[in-house]
């Protein structure tokens, strides 16, 4: 995490750490019924330059932790089939999305944005749904927050954690297939 969009990047580690257990992902009733309502498209690695440069216009009272050499790397590690995105669309424009770090069985969500509500919800609900189907173990979300907390996130000690992360990233998974 950078401490700025220009600042110093840093290594973070938290513990305890959040997960999605995907086996246990819940979807809220409400979110249910705007998916079948909404108009939305969802996509993925379509736009991921687009994504996380929305990500990184998010401003928390602090400013934002995703830094422009932080843009340039995950950018190039998207270009190496590494980084992804996942987008969610409506009438041709982007409204939301996530993206993240995909390592054998393990996803790392690094962050997501919302320019029209439920968007980012919504290209979660997606990822789980392709995690789910090529068999990936692990969805990290880092920190715990209430947005993550509805889905079902909890946060485990590290050493869990680190038996987690050893068991998905040694599988032969494909984030393509």
């Amino acid at each position: 995490m950078a401490e700025s969009r220009t600042g110093p990047i840093s290594w973070y580690s938290p513990d305890p750490r959040a997960i999605i257990p995907l086996e246990a992902f819940n979807i809220p009733r409400s979110l249910r019924r705007e998916m079948r309502r909404s108009g939305f498209s969802i996509t993925v690695d379509r736009a991921f330059e687009d994504v996380i440069t929305h990500c990184a216009e998010r401003r928390f009272p602090w400013g934002t932790w995703i830094s422009d050499e932080i843009i340039r790397v995950y950018t190039d590690l998207h270009r190496k089939g590494v980084a992804h995105s996942v987008e969610t669309w409506m009438d041709g424009k982007l409204i939301g999305g996530l993206y993240g770090i995909a390592l054998g069985g393990a996803f790392f969500g690094e962050s997501m944005f919302s320019v029209v509500s439920n968007a980012s919800k919504f290209a979660l609900v997606a990822l789980v749904s392709r995690l789910r189907e090529r068999g990936y173990r692990l969805l990290d979300s880092q920190i715990i927050n209430d947005h993550v907390r509805q889905f079902g996130a909890i946060e485990i000690p590290r050493e869990r954690y680190l038996d987690l992360l050893s068991q998905a990233i040694s599988l032969p998974v494909s984030f393509y297939g």
